[in-house]
């Protein structure tokens, strides 16, 4: 989804309207089919009214015939977008995960990067988003804003561990062409590496185990399962399909993905998003804007997956699918090993410390040589 700031309601009704829609469409060429996770998000979906944030749900549920009280469910919202009774519906129609986008706890970093929330807002929604009782409360923090130091990114974790969220996502800075920080001619050092580290070794001291580059996770002792329990379906990303609905959402299959046109400058959103509302109900059937994964962009993909994840590439897993070895198909992934980067563990290659350090230039060193030239084609928007 992308972001956009709109007080037009009657946009709004006509996108959701869209979006119902382009459902019907697309559970109609799946056919029988079962999901087993749902995620709600990128902008903000409780910017919505709280009737089209229903109807939202409600596409999921009852178009798309996903059991929304069986299955894991996120939602992120934003501080001044989490009320009382948005998050009293999410939570009785099942969503188990409430992520939100805090950034910083530190006022002036968030208005530097245009967030007009205020810290006592940020504190009060994460008391409402506890009260109502979410399983998982996710808090996502910035580092490398403008102004910032090791001691206020510091700050922030630690005002952040007050909720106790059971997972923490720490991002990088990323500053893209086109948008208000990449058009800006102000200057900040860059501090980015030495948050990371003092941020990580300090969620690791507090009991946090580490799953990516960016996601911490509680350690909490296992609980016995409850009679009443149903286990949530079984989901591999490296296996299973993924289906997005929305402008911007993206969707895949072992071959194929795809989604709307990309942008990320204000005028480019627009356009896209009016586009999408006036999208022919029939064009929904047809994908025209995506990218055909041949035998070795598959390779790459499971690799890149595995490898950036916790669990790691396991040799065995990569030959029974693709029946082929990893450095017979791909031999400069020895060069990690050269660098610290990655070692291998009873059939299994993983990221050291300082691989997951630079999970972000590994993962772009996988790309082919054909998605790169793809991506310097590409005319920003």
């Amino acid at each position: 989804m992308f972001t956009t700031v709109t007080h037009n309601q009657d946009f709004v009704t006509q996108y959701v309207k869209t979006l119902q829609k382009q459902a019907k469409h697309v559970k109609a060429a799946l056919g029988k089919s079962s999901f087993a996770r749902l995620a709600i998000g990128g902008g903000t979906p409780t910017q919505l009214p709280i009737h089209h944030l229903e109807t939202v749900l409600n596409v999921a549920e009852d178009t798309m015939g996903a059991d929304l009280q069986q299955i894991p469910i996120s939602v992120e919202m934003s501080p001044e977008t989490a009320t009382k009774d948005k998050l009293e519906l999410l939570r009785s129609r099942g969503v188990t995960r409430a992520s939100i986008g805090v950034q910083s706890f530190v006022e002036s970093e968030v208005a530097a990067v245009n967030r007009r929330q205020t810290t006592a807002e940020v504190e009060a929604a994460l008391t409402r988003m506890r009260a109502a009782g979410f399983p998982t409360i996710n808090i996502d923090l910035i580092y490398g804003l403008p102004g910032q130091t090791v001691e206020t990114w510091l700050r922030s974790i630690r005002a952040a561990l007050r909720f106790q969220p059971e997972e923490i996502f720490l991002y990088p800075l990323y500053v893209r062409p086109l948008t208000g920080l990449g058009t800006s001619d102000k200057e900040w050092d860059d501090i980015r590496l030495n948050c990371y580290r003092q941020g990580r070794d300090f969620l690791m001291s507090q009991g946090y185990t580490q799953t990516s580059m960016r996601m911490f996770q509680k350690v909490s002792p296992p609980s016995p399962p409850s009679p009443l329990s149903t286990p949530s379906p079984i989901y591999c990303c490296q296996a299973d399909g993924m289906v997005g609905l929305g402008c911007g959402a993206r969707s895949y299959t072992d071959e194929l993905h795809y989604s709307n046109e990309y942008a990320v400058g204000g005028k480019g959103i627009r356009e896209i998003l009016q586009g999408y509302i006036k999208t022919p109900e029939e064009s929904f059937d047809f994908v025209n804007y995506g990218f055909e994964l041949d035998s070795e962009e598959k390779r790459r993909r499971y690799i890149l997956l595995s490898l950036l994840s916790h669990e790691g590439l396991n040799f065995s897993n990569y030959q029974t699918r693709f029946h082929t070895k990893v450095f017979g198909d791909f031999p400069e992934l020895s060069e990690l090993f050269d660098l610290d980067l990655a070692i291998e563990d009873k059939g299994i290659l993983r990221l050291t410390q300082n691989g997951v350090e630079y999970s972000d230039a590994i993962g772009e060193w996988l790309f082919s040589g054909k998605v790169r030239d793809l991506m310097q084609r590409y005319e920003l928007k």
